[in-house]
């Protein structure tokens, strides 16, 4: 049975040619772990790969969604597993690709075993002083306390939140769930694209004329019901603000350039966290 391989980097950097490459390469099929990309109706917006490259070798989970549907990280993880199985049982390589980090980390390392949040316990959170939640954190947990960002209330709430739903210390599950996520780390393959900024960022420039020039605006125009998640791709706020009439073809341009950049930064430093992702040898 062949391991996945797995190609990440921040947007615009080249992961669907270089899937392509190295499905070639692997006698490969790609499996995509975009988030955006899973919805139908939004392939210009989410720049899926074009039928040429999706014509050379199969591709799996483009466009599987409706516009209304919700989707997270644990409904991806439902869906790629078993595509991913189906691969390796017909003697190919998934060749993963995408830069949705958690989605990605789901995928890969499962999801963390820290309880998820509660409406009714954030709502008391919320209505007490930071200072006070901050002292109660520190006398719960004084290893996590310290490497809190304590001025940071959501980030304080969080690891309270977590030793309060669990009854364990917020520290223990997370050392813990660091150990073994450096296990299977050690099972894994895979590359991640690193691109100067200036290139990226001309990158993504290119991308966004191309995007606003190759009828993303209809595209837009017509997701009349895009979910909460779906309507949260970099482009359609921005294409719907043109739409209104709020704003001018350049500045929707701009912004959605802006938007981009500042969403490939965050990647970025996603990324640079997972140690076993190689830089690609034409990237690095």
């Amino acid at each position: 049975m062949h391991p996945p391989f797995y190609i990440c980097g921040a947007t615009a950097s080249g992961k669907s040619s270089l899937a392509l490459e190295m499905a070639g390469k692997l006698d490969g099929e790609i499996v995509n772990a975009d988030a955006f990309q899973l919805y139908r109706g939004l392939e210009i917006v989410s720049a899926a790969p074009a039928p040429a490259q999706r014509a050379q070798v199969p591709h799996h989970l483009y466009g599987v969604l409706d516009p209304g549907a919700a989707a997270d990280a644990g409904s991806y993880l439902r869906l790629a597993r078993p595509v991913i199985e189906d691969i390796q049982a017909r003697g190919k390589t998934p060749i993963v690709a995408g830069g949705s980090g958690l989605y990605l980390k789901f995928l890969t390392h499962g999801p963390a075993p820290l309880p998820t949040g509660d409406a009714a316990l954030r709502a008391q959170l919320d209505a007490r002083p930071l200072a006070d939640l901050v002292a109660e954190l520190e006398a719960l947990d004084p290893v996590e306390a310290a490497r809190t960002a304590l001025k940071n209330r959501r980030f304080v709430s969080r690891a309270l939140e977590i030793c309060l739903l669990s009854g364990h210390k917020a520290s223990d599950l997370r050392d813990r769930w660091e150990a073994q996520t450096a296990r299977l780390a050690a099972h894994l393959r895979g590359c991640v694209i690193h691109r100067t900024r200036p290139d990226l960022h001309a990158r993504i420039a290119r991308r966004t004329r191309a995007m606003l020039e190759g009828g993303a605006i209809a595209e837009v125009a017509a997701l009349t019901n895009a979910s909460a998640n779906c309507a949260k791709a970099i482009g359609v706020r921005e294409i719907r603000a043109l739409l209104a009439g709020e704003i001018d073809r350049a500045t929707c341009e701009e912004r959605i350039n802006a938007a981009t950049r500042q969403y490939a930064k965050r990647q970025e430093s996603w990324f640079r966290r997972e140690h076993w992702l190689l830089p690609h040898p034409l990237e690095a």
